[in-house]
């Protein structure tokens, strides 16, 4: 007997959707549990991801590599308050921050109570959680690793280049001395701007690179 009960049949839908979607993954048949990492475009560089099924739910967490120290009450208070930030106004999701060991991780549920979720519901909590840690995965290194404040790691990953080209706008209307050359990067920053303007939960199938490696796959590196 298992040691937790959950449903075979979202556990099915989920390992479909995994399988026809190309990711290398693990599953704990005993905890009903799916396992693997993912790279993101982010200086975290990779996430690990838990697939939790229940009786009438799926839980969908991502979690960073790296985590606040607990021991470092500044440093916390930094983390706490950035996870507030970027948490206010999400459609989709949520940060999770643990007090207890400094754990960071993002979590996206999909509730099934009378229903089996879709492939398509199942790939938008698992696209969303990643587009999440791209946005704002270096903001939770420059906090960690560079002693960012929570304001200034925030503002690093909401701004995007047309907020740029604003600024420079009404910079200029306002008598500030503005280079030329300053405005035409701004300009061309924006053009070739790869969608940081996009909705915060942004699936952007570009995002995703599953680990080929079986061992990295199984989610043995962050054991």
């Amino acid at each position: 007997m298992r040691k937790y009960e959950y449903s075979d049949e979202l556990a099915n839908a989920v390992d479909r959707f995994l399988i026809e979607d190309d990711w290398n993954y693990s599953f704990d048949s005993d905890k009903g549990v799916f396992d693997f990492n993912l790279n993101v475009k982010s200086k975290l560089r990779k996430i690990r991801y838990l697939i939790d099924i229940k009786k009438d739910e799926i839980i969908v967490y991502g979690i960073c590599p790296v985590g606040a120290d607990p021991k470092d009450k500044a440093e916390m208070a930094e983390m706490a308050e950035f996870i507030c930030r970027a948490n206010y106004g999400l459609r989709n999701g949520n940060f999770e921050f643990d007090f207890r060991d400094g754990e960071i991780r993002f979590k996206s549920f999909i509730d099934c109570d009378g229903v089996i979720a879709p492939s398509e519901v199942i790939k938008d909590s698992i696209y969303c959680t990643a587009a999440m840690f791209r946005r704002y995965g270096d903001g939770i290194a420059s906090i960690l690793f560079a002693g960012s404040s929570a304001k200034e790691a925030i503002e690093q990953c909401e701004k995007s280049p047309s907020d740029e080209l604003r600024r420079l706008l009404d910079s200029m209307r306002d008598g500030e001395s503005v280079q030329l050359s300053d405005l035409l990067a701004q300009r061309l920053a924006e053009r070739l701007s790869d969608g940081d303007d996009d909705d915060d939960d942004d699936d952007d199938d570009d995002d995703l690179e599953p680990y080929d490696d079986d061992a990295e796959s199984s989610g043995d590196s962050f054991d």
